[in-house]
């Protein structure tokens, strides 16, 4: 039998791959539904960014109605169209529950600031009551603390890919695009939760896969669930907050 040639394997490739291509349907797209139209929100300096027209508004500057602690009705601070954590209250959660979802939510530390390590600036967001993405005042790098315990790490799993955190004073915001799990009948995860993450518009986390409860490390088979933040011993206010359910 003769060698087959190089030349003749990568020809036969090329035309089995040409023939599976052509064999792809063009859709014709003007047949398809067109996407639903979403006014997006004005956005400022001074403001931020404006919930878009489909949004759930979890905090509108006025009140907490759409929160509640443990406790009941949450006692952190709300002045100025803000609020802010009042220490030694607990966390406070969303009284709304979401499966898939798009969150933005602002935080500022204060610009008088004090602490060091993790008892510098420490909050956190967490995605359906479980897993934290932590809020914490390590600008420029300063605060030294565990890489996965810093500002947009998902805690004790993933440090973030950067650092663009401002310096305290300033509006920071997250845009967290979350994805539920899904669970098997034993109650383990059939698929992981996953989540993107931009802090002031620089990618931080990648499509980051979750790998439990980020608190105790437990899985929980919770399809839904709210949005949590973190009453940790320090002063961290917040504004601005909606979620667009997905």
């Amino acid at each position: 039998m003769k060698p087959i040639s190089l030349t003749f394997v990568l020809f036969s490739t090329l035309l089995i791959s040409s023939a599976s291509f052509a064999q792809i349907p063009i859709l014709n797209t003007y047949d398809t539904p067109q996407p639903k139209v979403v006014a997006p929100g004005l956005t400022s300096t001074e403001n931020g960014v404006a919930a878009p027209s489909d949004a759930v508004i979890l905090f509108d500057g006025k009140d907490l109605s759409e929160w509640n602690s443990k406790n009941g009705e949450p006692q952190w601070a709300v002045h100025d169209g803000i609020f802010t954590v009042t220490k030694g209250t607990g966390d406070i959660y969303t009284k709304k529950e979401f499966f898939d979802f798009q969150l933005h939510i602002e935080f500022m530390h204060p610009s008088d600031i004090t602490g060091d390590g993790q008892m510098r600036g420490n909050s956190g967001v967490f995605l359906h009551g479980l897993y934290e993405i932590q809020v914490l005042e390590n600008y420029n790098n300063e605060n030294k603390t565990y890489v996965n315990g810093q500002a947009g790490a998902i805690y004790r799993q993933h440090p973030p890919l950067v650092n663009p955190l401002k310096k305290p004073g300033q509006w920071n915001s997250y845009d967290i695009i979350f994805t539920a799990p899904t669970f098997n009948a034993d109650k383990t995860y059939r698929t992981n939760p996953r989540v993107t993450i931009l802090l002031n518009g620089i990618l931080i986390q990648n499509n980051a896969v979750i790998y439990g409860c980020t608190s105790d490390e437990k899985i929980y088979e919770q399809l839904k669930g709210g949005i949590r933040l973190q009453d940790h011993g320090c002063v961290v206010s917040y504004r601005n907050i909606w979620v667009r359910e997905l």
